[in-house]
């Protein structure tokens, strides 16, 4: 089982801040808001498959967003209160480590807006997917 002092050593304080205390990066200034190559982003905790680069969009908010996770069980949400707003947040369903929030403002087919933190994610290029070990979810990026 993975501690917090593993933890604490594994990730950024970046990282750590948002998927083990519900933190928010900046917008605009983290690593995957404007990514648009093909590929996987997993958890950044467990390495657990979250998210297509092919349900990715362009929301305009300046944090990665998604239509739906790459399967429904890989996340769960909850009703978050904070910050004086109701609002579903998301974690990953093997860590519970914070990712984000889902919104009803988002593009079909879903129409709804994953709004993910960079540092709560790892991306795996299309290239690497299969021998790091994700070649299953190939077909779903291609």
């Amino acid at each position: 089982m993975t501690t917090n002092a593993d933890l604490k050593q594994k990730l950024t304080r970046m990282q750590y801040y948002v998927t083990q205390q519900s933190g928010t990066e900046p917008p605009f200034a983290n690593e995957y808001w404007d990514n648009h190559r093909p590929g996987l982003y997993v958890d950044v905790v467990s390495g657990a498959p979250l998210f297509s680069s092919k349900d990715k969009y362009d929301s305009g908010t300046g944090w990665p967003s998604f239509t739906k996770p790459i399967d429904p069980a890989a996340v769960v949400t909850r009703e978050d209160l904070s910050e004086g707003m109701v609002r579903s947040e998301v974690r990953a369903a093997e860590s519970g480590s914070h990712l984000g929030h889902v919104f009803n403002d988002g593009p079909p087919p879903t129409g709804l807006r994953y709004c993910m933190n960079s540092a709560a994610l790892r991306f795996i290029p299309l290239g690497d997917m299969a021998k790091d070990g994700y070649g299953e979810y190939v077909s779903r990026i291609e």
